[in-house]
């Protein structure tokens, strides 16, 4: 068996306490590259993605790897997940660190009416 990288072994311990305490809420999984943020809901009953949002998308207001884009993908995200009617949630990190672009994406996303 590989090492896992403490990367990796921080997404495993996030994951698996999420589990235990989502209650069968979706997920709203977190992944931050160097260039964009991406954020999607997840029935992980279901296995399939209800709603998406990600700082690729030219209509947006800013784009790239800062916290004004992360707020733009947190509204985003809020207003989908509306439409498909999902409003409580539980949030996936993932082994990102609570803060910065993460922070501002679940703040945003608080805001726009996602409870968790």
């Amino acid at each position: 068996m590989a090492k896992l990288s403490l990367f990796e072994r921080r997404r495993q311990r996030v994951r698996t306490a999420l589990k235990a305490r989502a209650g069968g809420r979706p997920r709203l999984s977190v992944h931050r590259s160097g260039r964009h943020i991406y954020a999607q809901i997840i029935d992980d009953a279901q296995g399939r993605t209800i709603a998406a949002a990600s700082s690729l998308k030219k209509g947006e207001k800013a784009l790239g790897a800062n916290v004004a884009s992360a707020t733009d993908v947190g509204k985003a995200l809020a207003e989908a997940a509306k439409q498909a009617g999902i409003t409580a949630v539980v949030f996936d990190r993932g082994g990102f660190l609570f803060h910065g672009r993460v922070k501002a994406l679940a703040d945003a996303a608080r805001e726009g009416g996602l409870e968790f």
